[in-house]
C-alpha cells in the first residue's frame, strides 16, 4: 500500500523495537494496576451507584489499555506490507468473528487516480469481509453503513477530497452476519508534486465496546448523581423544617426581658461527625404568660424528615402546654402519650424545666433524658433527676417533677445525650463538668456555649447533639 504522506515530506522512520518494546512493558504493567485496583474496588457495594459507577471507570481504563497494547503491538510488527503472512488470527472465508476484530486497527487508501484501492488485513477483518476480496471503493462504502450514518461518511469524504481537510468521525456499519459495528474514521489526502488531491488514506478502528463502555460509565454516572440527588432531597427537606421550628434567636436571649433573676441563655447544635441527615434533637427558651420561662431539650429516634416532622409535633405541643399552665411532670405524661398514639410512633428523651425569675424556684421532669448540670462557685454536678422512662416506650406512664432553687450567678447547662455519649470517643459527662471553672469566669451565657464547642466541637460523634446554657441573674 503506498504510504500516506504528503508529497513534500519526508518518509516517516520507523520507531526502534527496543523502544516499542519498552512502551509495550509500560503499558502492560499499567494495565494490570489498573486492573488489580478495579478488582479491589468491586469488594463494595455493587447495589451503590456509586460503587458501579467506579468500576464502570477502571473496565473501560483497562479496556483503553488493552487498546493502546494492541495498537503497540501493530507498530512493533511495521507496516502491512512487511508483516507476517501467517493467518491464525485473520478472517476466514465465514468471516470474522467479535472477538477477532474488537479494538482493531485497519488502513486504507483510495488512489483516485488508478482506482486502486488498498485495505490492511485488519480492515478486512474489522468489517467482516473475506481476505483477497475486492476492497470497497468510496462509491461503493456507504453501502455498508446504516442509513442514518451514510450522509456523515459522504460529508467527511467530500471535505477530504474537495478541501483538502482532515477526516475525523464515526459512523456504524453492517457486516455480512447483519451485525452492527461503530468504527471510528481518522485520514486525510495525500498531494501529489502539484499540491493536487491524488489520494486519500485513512485508519479505522473499531470502537463498539469502547463506546459500550463509556455508556456504562455514564449511565452509572447518572444513577448516582440521582441518587444523591434523592439523598440530598431528604437532608434539605430535614433542614428546613428543623430551621422553621427552632428558636429563631441566635447568640445571647434574656428572659424575661425586664426584671431581677432573668435568665441569661444561649444554646448551639453539634451536627455530628459523619454529616449526616438531621435528626430529631431541640432546643427550645420560650417566656410564659405568667412572666416565668420555658426551657427544654429533646431528642427523638430516626432521622431526616421522620423525625424533624415528629420533633416539630413534639415541639409545638410542649410550647402549647407549657402556655396553658400545664406543669413539667404532667406535661410530660401528655407528650408521652402524643407521641405513643402518633401515625409514625417513636421513642424520644426530654428535659422541660420551668423558672421562676420572682422565687429563683427551678420545676423540672424528664423522660429518659440525661440529667441537667448545675455550676456554682466554680464546681459543677448532676441534678438528681425525677423519675420518668423514655416517651412512647410504655402506656400510662407518671412523671414526677422535682423542684431546685437556683442562686444568682449560677449556670444551668441542658443538653442531648450525643454531647456526652460514653460511646463517643470517651467524651462522658465528666468532660462538661469540668469546665466549670471556664464557667465561672465567663461573662456570659454564650461566652459558656463557646466553652462547650471548643471542647466538643471536634469530637467524633455518632449523632447530632444540642447545648443549652442558662446563666441566672443577679
Amino acid at each position: 500500500m503506498p504510504s500516506h504522506l504528503f508529497a513534500d515530506r519526508p518518509a516517516p522512520q520507523s520507531p526502534a523495537h527496543d523502544a516499542v518494546d519498552a512502551l509495550i512493558h509500560r503499558a502492560r504493567r499499567l494495565r494490570g494496576d489498573v486492573d488489580a485496583v478495579g478488582r479491589n474496588s468491586a469488594m463494595t457495594d455493587e447495589d451503590d451507584p456509586r460503587a458501579r459507577w467506579q468500576r464502570a471507570l477502571f473496565d473501560l481504563a483497562v479496556q483503553h489499555l488493552d487498546n493502546l497494547d494492541q495498537h503497540l503491538g501493530q507498530l512493533k510488527a511495521g507496516p502491512p506490507a512487511q508483516r507476517s503472512t501467517d493467518r491464525d488470527d485473520r478472517v476466514t472465508a465465514g468471516g470474522a468473528s467479535a472477538g477477532a476484530s474488537a479494538n482493531r486497527v485497519g488502513s486504507a487508501e483510495w488512489n483516485l487516480l488508478t482506482d486502486e484501492v488498498s485495505w490492511s488485513e485488519e480492515l478486512y477483518e474489522i468489517f467482516g469481509r473475506p481476505s483477497g476480496s475486492p476492497p470497497l471503493s468510496l462509491d461503493d462504502l456507504p453501502s455498508v453503513l446504516l442509513p442514518d450514518d451514510q450522509p456523515k461518511l459522504t460529508s467527511m469524504v467530500t471535505g477530504c477530497l474537495v478541501d483538502g481537510q482532515p477526516m475525523d468521525g464515526e459512523f456504524r456499519i453492517v457486516l455480512p452476519d447483519g451485525q452492527v459495528r461503530t468504527l471510528h474514521m481518522t485520514g486525510e489526502p495525500v498531494l501529489d508534486s502539484e499540491g493536487c488531491t491524488a489520494s486519500m488514506w485513512a485508519v479505522l478502528r473499531d470502537v463498539g465496546s469502547l463506546r459500550r463502555s463509556e455508556e456504562t460509565v455514564s449511565r452509572n454516572r447518572d444513577s448516582a448523581r440521582r441518587d444523591e440527588h434523592i439523598e440530598h432531597t431528604p437532608h434539605r427537606m430535614a433542614t428546613e423544617v428543623r430551621e422553621s421550628v427552632m428558636p429563631p434567636w441566635r447568640g445571647s436571649l434574656r428572659l424575661p426581658a425586664q426584671g431581677p433573676g432573668a435568665l441569661d441563655i444561649a444554646a448551639h447544635h453539634l451536627p455530628s461527625a459523619a454529616g449526616g441527615l438531621s435528626g430529631g434533637e431541640w432546643y427550645d427558651a420560650m417566656e410564659l404568660p405568667d412572666g416565668r420561662t420555658l426551657l427544654s431539650v429533646g431528642d427523638l429516634s430516626g432521622h431526616a424528615i421522620r423525625a424533624t416532622s415528629a420533633m416539630a409535633m413534639m415541639l409545638g405541643a410542649l410550647r402549647g402546654m407549657a402556655i396553658a399552665g400545664i406543669e413539667p411532670g404532667a406535661l410530660m405524661g401528655h407528650l408521652d402519650h402524643l407521641l405513643e398514639t402518633s401515625m409514625q410512633p417513636a421513642l424520644g428523651s426530654a428535659l422541660c424545666c420551668r423558672f421562676d425569675p420572682a422565687t429563683g424556684l427551678l420545676s423540672l421532669a424528664q423522660a429518659g433524658h440525661p440529667a441537667p448540670l448545675l455550676f456554682r462557685d466554680g464546681t459543677g454536678r448532676r441534678l438528681p433527676p425525677p423519675e420518668g422512662a423514655l416517651l412512647g416506650a410504655t402506656s400510662q406512664v407518671a412523671y414526677e417533677q422535682d423542684e431546685v432553687r437556683l442562686l444568682p450567678g449560677d449556670v444551668l447547662v441542658l443538653h442531648t445525650d450525643g454531647l456526652t455519649r460514653r460511646s463517643d470517643r470517651g467524651a462522658g459527662p465528666e468532660r462538661l463538668l469540668a469546665l466549670a471553672s471556664r464557667f465561672a469566669q465567663a461573662r456570659d451565657a454564650q461566652e459558656c456555649v463557646r466553652s462547650v464547642v471548643e471542647e466538643f466541637g471536634g469530637t467524633e460523634r455518632m449523632a447530632d447533639a444540642c447545648v443549652l446554657v442558662a446563666r441566672i441573674g443577679a
